[in-house]
């Protein structure tokens, strides 16, 4: 192996590409938040978790292979991170919308609750396309 490791060359590439794309459609939506709130925005197009997991996945493919231990460790990783955005999160972003809102009607002086945004499947279909993509530029790039 080189000086670059390419599991966490994979990751951060993905998870670069993810958030640039994440601040292209911002910007042509004129919903642009401020650099550090942009960079680390939870939820929409494409999903970071899935880029980024499916990136660390397909090096693990195609370095150690699919038989091996890591790659079954990794698919239950891709498996857990995609049904956490699409379930979990995305269900506790629309309670704390749903908590939000009610608050505001209420006319009430409590401070309203950060709302953090889940993912719908087609945002975790094209992250995990996106890292697909990113993992095997990234182990063609560094064999």
């Amino acid at each position: 192996m080189g000086l670059i490791s390419p599991y966490i060359f994979a990751i951060v590439v993905a998870w670069i590409m993810a958030h640039l794309i994440k601040y292209i459609i911002a910007l042509k939506r004129g919903t642009v938040k401020d650099v550090v709130d942009q960079i680390f925005i939870s939820g929409g197009m494409p999903s970071a978790h899935a880029a980024t997991s499916v990136a660390l996945w397909t090096i693990i493919m195609l370095k150690d292979g699919i038989e091996s231990g890591l790659f079954g460790i990794a698919s239950l990783f891709v498996l857990i991170v995609a049904y956490d955005a699409m379930k979990v999160r995305r269900s506790s972003g629309e309670q704390g919308d749903a908590i939000t809102q009610l608050i505001k009607e209420s006319g009430s002086k409590i401070r309203l609750p950060r709302s953090a945004k889940g993912h719908s499947l087609l945002e975790v279909l094209v992250g995990a396309v996106l890292g697909l993509i990113v993992g095997y530029i990234v182990f063609f790039a560094l064999s």
